[in-house]
């Protein structure tokens, strides 16, 4: 029973950087041993309903024609993955914004706002540089997929 267009896929995957960094996996033991545990995260198969949107493009198109059972290796470039950062997301606000809070924004680090989840790319007397691209836009990464179980759509 192959995986087609309509169908719900159960899923693990394992995602990598380019160098074989991993980024994200299902498999709690893989966090655990790359570094990228989270403790308040439940590990397992994910279930997804090929072509509806639930996933990037890339894993859609390499899911379909999969078997349960089956694993396969996938390269996705930004156009199908994350996108490619876009001038537009990144927006500078005044550091008042942040002292009004109490919060200290510090280069890199990550902030929670009323549009979204943005990373502090730069902090200046004058303003605070937030970027709302999605952390791997621009990237192509890996995955290594295998199929748990499909589910048939409706025909």
């Amino acid at each position: 029973m192959k995986v087609e267009k309509g169908d719900t896929v159960v899923f693990n995957y394992v995602g990598r950087f380019e160098d074989g960094e991993v980024f994200d996996t299902s498999y709690e033991d893989v966090a655990k041993s790359a570094g990228v545990y989270v403790e308040e995260r439940e590990y397992g198969p994910i279930e997804a309903r090929v072509g509806e949107g639930e996933i990037i493009p890339g894993l859609e198109e390499a899911l379909i024609g999969m078997e349960k059972g089956e694993k396969k290796v996938v390269s996705v470039p930004p156009e199908k993955g994350y996108g490619m950062p876009r001038g537009e997301l990144r927006i500078p606000v005044s550091p008042e914004q942040f002292s009004s809070t109490g919060l200290e924004p510090v280069e890199g680090m990550y902030v929670m706002t009323d549009a979204g989840m943005a990373k502090i790319v730069s902090v200046s007397e004058k303003a605070v540089l937030l970027d709302f691209n999605h952390p791997l836009a621009g990237k192509t990464v890996t995955f290594e997929i295998e199929v748990v179980d499909v589910k048939k759509g409706p025909d």
